[in-house]
């Protein structure tokens, strides 16, 4: 593993998987269950090429480059800061030839990538709409929560493009925009496949939607068990930890 300078506030994580560590900063955005969640939702076969979307600190690519077999895995992150960090992550981790990062908008992919590339595209996109509680809107964290730079929208509409025919979609996100999600992805004919809720006990609402689309794909979803987070305070659940890796 390569030795990498750390800069102010950083520190370095071990993601507890096939020895890969990330750089973090303490005062910014760090990754959460969900990004963990949508690598172990996510699919790619062997020589698939890859995009993550907004991908922050890398996160998810590292996952995926050590839970599937995808040839290529691009990483688009729009915060020159964050970008950085997963570039050295990278590096850190001796990845340089399967995962890549690039420093762009969500909204310009098709420009940057070109039209009908990727087998796989994913996303753990903004969950609160622009005007919501917002203090800063410059702010690292309220970028990455907040639809500061990019909507709903924008991440269905880029990914359509970006996507090859039959090509597969998986997002995170919250419940409560659940039917916009459906909505705005058969409008882009991104047709819902799978979908999954995920609750923090089982007597409790649902936190998190794990959602799969297809480019052009039949109409049909499969709405499969409810993953639960916790059978009690701060002990997570055996299919939690089997299967997620917690």
């Amino acid at each position: 593993m390569a030795e990498i300078q750390l800069k102010e506030n950083e520190r370095i994580d071990d993601l507890q998987l096939s020895g890969l560590k990330i750089i973090q900063n303490s005062r910014a955005f760090c990754f959460g269950m969900d990004a963990v969640l949508l690598s172990g939702f996510a699919k790619a076969k062997p020589g698939d090429h890859v995009l993550d979307l907004g991908t922050g600190t890398g996160i998810i690519p590292l996952l995926l480059s050590a839970k599937t077999q995808a040839a290529r895995l691009t990483g688009l992150e729009i915060q020159p800061e964050s970008a950085d960090m997963a570039e050295r992550s990278v590096k850190m981790n001796a990845l340089e030839e399967r995962v890549a990062i690039m420093t762009g908008d969500i909204k310009e992919a098709r420009m940057l990538f070109g039209a009908s590339v990727f087998d796989v595209v994913t996303c753990n996109p903004p969950y609160m709409i622009a005007d919501h509680g917002i203090q800063n809107p410059a702010d690292e964290k309220t970028i990455a929560r907040h639809e500061v730079l990019c909507t709903l929208e924008d991440v269905i509409a880029q990914t359509a493009a970006v996507l090859k025919p039959g090509g597969h979609f998986y997002m995170v996100h919250r419940p409560f925009r659940l039917a916009e999600i459906i909505t705005k992805m058969c409008a882009y004919h991104l047709e819902p496949k799978r979908m999954r809720l995920v609750y923090p006990y089982a007597d409790r609402e649902p936190v998190m939607v794990l959602i799969e689309g297809v480019r052009g794909g039949n109409p049909r979803i499969t709405v499969e068990k409810p993953l639960i987070i916790y059978s009690a305070p701060k002990i997570y659940t055996e299919e939690l930890r089997r299967d997620y890796g917690y």
